[in-house]
């Protein structure tokens, strides 16, 4: 097999596609949100923070801050995200984060770098440069940020002026990331976010100017109208836009939890052929055009860090998705915000009130959790190899978590079975390798590894 960081296009067998097809989650540990319990409090929380930040080798941090605000719903979404024209209510929200951040900051050690502070939403630039300078600021004034660090903000450029990116760019934003979903007007106009092209390919260029060092565009298949052929042309004008990172997320049509999607059923939705067509087309074009195929929705120019990663086999995964920073302790502030410790996930409220009563009391924002066993951990590890790194060497996993792996894991390969039988997996006596025919299908290939996600 190749070297999964080369730069080659890869040919995605339709068949193959439409006879793994099935729902689930994108695996990035043993356990996901649904696996989280209301048993699970700040206690808890706080507890595993203070045994962490004493230990002699406490690792660097990452930070994600959430923020919720919006100026209109897209139809497709599935975040928290509150829909308000009131700059109160999005300063009352900043100053219980700013509480949040005390709480936090006051267990962990000074020594302890952030290494990588992102910021999603909802819309981060809905705030105004003069808040986002504010929050920023306060940030940086309870955490110590590394020098190096990487730090990324999720943007609608609907909701942006140069101003906007000028400060971020002062700050010391590093990465931004656009939403573009599609450039097809009929598509944006069904899901509520009509956004020119000219704009897009406009802020852009200026991003480009002001010397970020990483552009990144998001892209949704599966919206109403869309089809293999259409999807297709957005993708061609995206690479003639040239950024060095892409995710192209496959839509999730969950109404039951996200009741504002029901409105996307009066439109024709492309069927599950037409879907698994378009992530064929979507594979295949981009990495024909260069971009090198990560994993589970991700593409990168080969000169960006995460190419270079999954090249020196350095890439990691966790609750924010593919990233070069191992290792590290993932603090999620704000409403919903998922913190991922070596022995815990931890979550914050859904709602804004209970946020505020938390915040207000001086308590920690957590709702939901859970403790990881041996086994959650032995099997996330596994699972990220695989998807950072295509392989399992067995000898290592056996070294470093004491077990036979042929025995331990005795039901996940046979599960394998199939996988084998069509070349997406080759088993060995001392590895497990995923083949070029299988990356595609990554996803369903380590979830056999994880006995919580396998239903």
């Amino acid at each position: 097999m190749s070297d999964s960081g080369d730069v080659r296009k890869l040919t995605v067998d339709l068949g193959l596609l439409q006879k793994y097809n099935r729902p689930g989650p994108r695996p990035a540990n043993s356990r996901t949100a649904p696996h989280f319990h209301s048993g699970f409090g700040p206690a808890d929380f706080c507890r595993e923070i203070i045994e962490t930040n004493a230990a002699d080798d406490a690792p660097d941090l990452s930070l994600y801050f959430h923020f919720p605000f919006c100026r209109s719903l897209c139809s497709y979404c599935g975040c928290t995200v509150v829909v308000t024209q009131e700059t109160e209510r999005i300063d009352n929200y900043l100053d219980d984060m700013k509480k949040e951040i005390d709480l936090l900051a006051g267990l962990i050690r000074p020594d302890r770098k952030a290494v990588q502070l992102q910021w999603g939403g909802g819309t981060p630039t809905y705030l105004s440069p003069v808040q986002i300078r504010d929050i920023f600021g306060y940030i940086c004034s309870r955490f110590t940020v590394a020098d190096d660090a990487e730090i990324g903000v999720e943007i609608d450029p609907r909701c942006l002026s140069s101003d906007h990116l000028s400060t971020m760019r002062d700050l010391g934003f590093n990465h931004v990331c656009f939403g573009v979903q599609d450039f097809d007007p009929q598509v944006l106009e069904a899901v509520n976010r009509v956004q020119p092209e000219a704009l897009t390919r406009q802020v852009i260029g200026e991003s480009r100017s002001l010397g970020f060092d990483s552009i990144s565009v998001d892209l949704i298949y599966g919206l109403p109208y869309q089809s293999a052929r259409s999807f297709s042309k957005t993708l061609h004008k995206i690479i003639d836009i040239s950024p060095d990172r892409l995710a192209v997320f496959r839509y999730g049509h969950t109404p039951r939890l996200k009741k504002h999607q029901l409105i996307l059923e009066k439109y024709p939705m492309p069927d599950l052929d037409e879907r698994m067509k378009m992530l064929k087309t979507i594979i295949e074009t981009l990495t024909d055009a260069g971009y090198v195929y990560i994993g589970m929705d991700h593409f990168a120019k080969p000169e960006d860090t995460l190419a270079q990663a999954l090249k020196s086999r350095t890439l990691y995964r966790n609750l924010q998705g593919y990233g070069t920073h191992a290792g590290t302790d993932l603090h999620g502030i704000g409403l919903t915000s998922i913190s991922q410790l070596h022995n815990v996930f931890a979550q914050n409220t859904k709602s804004t009130s209970d946020y505020n009563d938390a915040v207000e009391l001086g308590r920690m924002p957590t709702s939901f959790g859970c403790r990881l066993d041996e086994d959650d951990k032995l099997r996330g590890h596994v699972v990220r190899e695989l998807i950072c790194n295509n392989r399992i060497n067995k000898k290592s996993i056996e070294e470093q978590f004491g077990v036979d792996f042929d025995s331990y894991f005795s039901d996940s390969i046979r599960r394998l079975h199939d996988f084998i039988a069509d070349d997406l997996v080759r088993l060995s006596t001392d590895r497990i390798e995923v083949s070029d025919k299988g990356r595609p299908l990554i996803r369903h290939i380590a979830t056999v590894f994880c006995r919580r996600l396998r239903g």
